[in-house]
């Protein structure tokens, strides 16, 4: 998940603020001499997913059987007063299935966002982890202010549902007012909902969780997995702590190099890219590709589609009508994995026909709306953490300034992620750096992976991670795939990569390529 695309999501007009409310998880526990890496944690069978963690039933049993567990482990709401007060982080865990004297330890992950919720997202992608389980519990969480571990709130449901649904590309002054001013608006009902904890989900913190997390797991060193944004998670705590770093694997990589603009600029290029995959893909498919005779064709009649959009909507899931930002946000969604584009031909061919359900689900997955109405609390999460970090705030002006470099990066994307950039101008909390520090000198041997088709982290960022984290730290392999990330794309060669270096520490010669 980017981070750049998905903030870009909430950063449209948003309606009336709502009440504040106390923040779920702040003021438990604590006080001075507390020891929290010696707590106990009672782990229990995993309950429904709440809300705020999107939803849906409790996790399916393991291969095997045996079930997914739950426990709370109590941080420090703020790291410069550890003895102050507590907040209560969600874990989830599934026990090694292999012999007592093979296991290593906990094999921590963070899927990425940021905002996203590790205790669903973990047993939704277990099968694909069941080889590293052999010799890892398999372990993940949600980041202070994600799902159940003092989650970030901002507007109610019916607010969401008229605030995705608002003009996220500005053509006139009108509307640019208008962006402003909801941005504005969805800040400030952030604020008042949620003021204890936004100061406290900086990456930085969550790092600080992480080493604390594998205190109270009982590991000597952190072995680790993070994906999308979670290998920034991963960088900034090898540079926290280098001493610490066990085994770790970086899929799909954040370039740590880049402030916010070159971030989003280079995800406009990354969705290009993938698009114009997409498209070629298409037309050159044994039978004809329904939604276009050439790739620029395809291209031609998407961007036809979307200022069609900009002016009339279409039939969405009813009673809500398709908006040009929601399909975009549906486009966008399709390209993050080969494996949706077919969905994305289909939505694109009823569109045509003047019917919007397709994109508009693929929409919701992106805003994390369920079926039922509800949303999760993603994307305030995402804004919060991403406004915390990012020490930039961009004005209008700003963006106008730099729309002709953006719209030359991609004509489809680059207007959308541009005005982006004005997500955090009215955070509550200033932003603590232009870019994450992930220098980590003396650390373990990390594996970074980077894959030349991923939308939205884009490759050049790899080999930018691997210099970054300093010299025989980062271990640099190319897949030469589609989508967003490599190990799970099912790809043999990655696979054996991971499973070779987290299993048995065989650490692959660096500049490796998959295809």
């Amino acid at each position: 998940m980017p981070k750049s695309f998905r903030a870009r999501a909430a950063a449209l007009t948003a309606s009336a603020l709502l009440l504040p409310a106390l923040l779920a998880g702040c003021g438990e526990d604590g006080g001075p001499g507390q020891d929290l890496t010696s707590q106990k944690l009672s782990w229990k069978d995993c309950p429904a997913p709440s809300e705020a963690q999107g939803g849906g039933p409790s996790p399916s049993p393991l291969p095997g059987g045996g079930t997914w567990q739950c426990a709370t482990m109590k941080a420090p709401l703020d790291w410069d007063d550890p003895e102050g007060d507590t907040i209560g982080l969600e874990l989830i865990r599934s026990r090694s299935s292999g012999p007592a004297d093979r296991r290593i330890g906990s094999l921590i992950f963070n899927f990425g966002g940021p905002g996203g919720s590790g205790v669903t997202a973990l047993p939704a992608f277990g099968e694909d982890y069941e080889r590293l389980r052999t010799r890892y519990d398999l372990v993940s969480f949600d980041p202070r202010g994600v799902g159940r571990s003092a989650p970030v709130l901002c507007l109610n449901d019916r607010q969401l549902d008229a605030h995705f649904q608002q003009d996220a590309t500005p053509d006139d002054s009108a509307e640019r007012t208008e962006l402003l001013e909801g941005t504005k608006s969805f800040n400030a009902a952030c604020e008042d909902r949620s003021e204890p904890i936004l100061p406290h989900v900086r990456t930085t913190d969550t790092a600080r969780d992480l080493d604390l997390m594998r205190q109270v797991l009982g590991d000597d060193k952190l072995y680790y997995f993070g994906v999308s944004y979670g290998t920034e998670l991963g960088g900034v705590y090898a540079h926290l702590f280098p001493e610490k770093v066990g085994r770790a694997v970086f899929d799909a990589v954040v370039d740590p190099t880049q402030d916010p603009e070159q971030g989003s600029l280079g995800q406009a290029r990354g969705f290009q890219r993938a698009l114009d995959n997409y498209a070629e893909n298409c037309v050159s498919q044994t039978e004809e590709c329904p939604v276009g005779d050439t790739a620029q064709d395809v291209k031609d009649r998407i961007a036809a589609l979307l200022k069609d959009l900009d002016s009339k909507t279409i039939p969405g899931i009813p009673p809500r009508e398709l908006t040009q930002t929601e399909a975009m946000n549906g486009i966008a969604q399709a390209l993050y994995s080969q494996e949706f584009w077919e969905f994305l031909t289909d939505g694109l061919e009823r569109a045509y026909d003047g019917d919007g359900t397709i994109l508009m689900a693929l929409s919701d997955s992106m805003t994390g709306r369920s079926e039922n109405g509800e949303y999760s609390n993603f994307v305030p999460a995402n804004v919060a953490i991403n406004c915390a970090d990012d020490k930039p705030r961009y004005t209008a002006g700003d963006v106008e300034r730099s729309l002709p470099r953006f719209r030359a990066a991609s004509e489809l994307f680059g207007d959308y992620l541009a005005w982006g950039l004005v997500t955090c101008t009215d955070w509550a909390v200033p932003g603590a750096a232009d870019h994450p520090d992930v220098s980590a000198p003396g650390a373990a041997p990390i594996l970074v992976i980077g894959n030349t088709g991923d939308p939205a982290t884009p490759y050049e960022g790899t080999r930018r991670m691997v210099r970054a984290l300093g010299e025989g730290v980062g271990i640099e392999l190319t897949y030469k795939g589609q989508g967003h990330g490599a190990y799970g794309s099912g790809n043999g060669c990655v696979r054996n990569a991971v499973h070779g270096y987290l299993l048995d520490g065989e650490v692959p010669p660096t500049g490796t390529v998959c295809t």
